[in-house]
């Protein structure tokens, strides 16, 4: 049974298969968030085995104001978009995962819901930030200080050492989250996600018996993403050279919007070029990363998933 709960009005407008656009997700507690581009859905699977769905009409930024779709700066604003959106499908997983109660008898925006949105919106917040400050020092700062500490001097080799150290930790960072059992079920909706995406691109119905065929490596996801990010960093900082002090360290965080700005544009290069030999040989480190950081998602899974891209194209 789904119950959806929307936010908001919506248009009745059905976009199909057949028009040309993409679409976008992510994996959350228990559920899947879609983006079409008009909307913003999440679908939940709550304990008593309903998927709850919530649902807004959102437009990206860059349609919104065009100036923001020049190159590069396009990038750095759809990063930031995608953090907050990201977020905000976290708190409603986190609450809709959590809640104990008969969804039939709670009113959606009530007082209570309101005050325990919150709390819940609060604590995941905090944790987020928390999580990005220790990120921040084991992705940026540690891999600085472990190269200066090996004498190097040239800003060639430095950087060079400098970004695979910090892919190394990235590396081994999502394998050990992946032993963790509820991470793992993050990473089965994640697979979810991307099979029923490779469904809708391939213009065929979202049913779980069309969306098993497909893999759950998909060249546009976050992870591959992360990775060109990586990689695009020591591109980026051999200009810079080597960096003298604290100063000279956190002076590079001024060239992440750039970086990312970099990194989004050769994502959508590679989207529109997947059937380059070239491209495929690029992006296949990423692919590989996806086996770590996608799972084969069970029908119950492929379910809210296919929820979500539903709603999310109504």
């Amino acid at each position: 049974m789904h119950k959806k709960r929307n936010s908001s009005d919506t248009d009745s407008t059905t976009d199909t298969p057949t028009k040309k656009f993409q679409v976008g997700g992510q994996a959350v507690i228990e559920g899947v968030m879609m983006r079409s581009p008009k909307s913003f859905t999440v679908a939940v699977r709550k304990s008593d085995g309903q998927i709850v769905i919530k649902k807004q009409p959102y437009i990206a930024l860059t349609e919104r104001f065009r100036f923001l779709k020049i190159p590069i700066i396009r990038g750095a604003v759809v990063l930031i978009e995608s953090l907050y959106l990201g977020i905000k499908a976290l708190s409603f997983s986190a609450e809709e995962a959590m809640d104990e109660e008969n969804p039939e008898t709670k009113t959606f925006g009530s007082k209570q819901e309101k005050k325990e949105g919150i709390f819940v919106t609060f604590w995941l917040i905090l944790s987020l930030l928390m999580g990005f400050a220790l990120a921040l020092f084991i992705f940026f700062y540690l891999p600085l200080v472990l190269v200066e500490l090996t004498g190097v001097k040239g800003g060639f080799l430095f950087n060079l050492i400098d970004g695979l150290i910090r892919i190394t930790f990235f590396i081994i960072y999502i394998w050990a989250i992946s032993l963790w059992k509820s991470m793992r079920r993050v990473f089965e909706y994640h697979g979810a996600e991307h099979k029923s995406i490779f469904t809708f691109e391939a213009g065929e119905e979202l049913t779980p018996g069309n969306t098993k065929k497909y893999s759950t490596h998909h060249p546009g996801c976050g992870t591959s993403f992360l990775l060109i990010v990586m990689v695009i960093s020591i591109l980026v900082f051999m200009f810079l050279g080597r960096p003298h002090g604290i100063s000279g360290r956190l002076t590079r965080l001024l060239f992440v919007p750039l970086i990312g700005g970099i990194s989004y544009e050769l994502t959508r290069l590679s989207r529109k070029k997947k059937n380059s030999k070239i491209v495929k040989i690029l992006i296949a480190p990423g692919l590989w990363l996806q086996k770590i950081t996608t799972k084969e998602p069970d029908e119950k899974q492929l379910e809210v998933a296919i929820a979500a891209l539903k709603s999310a194209l109504e």
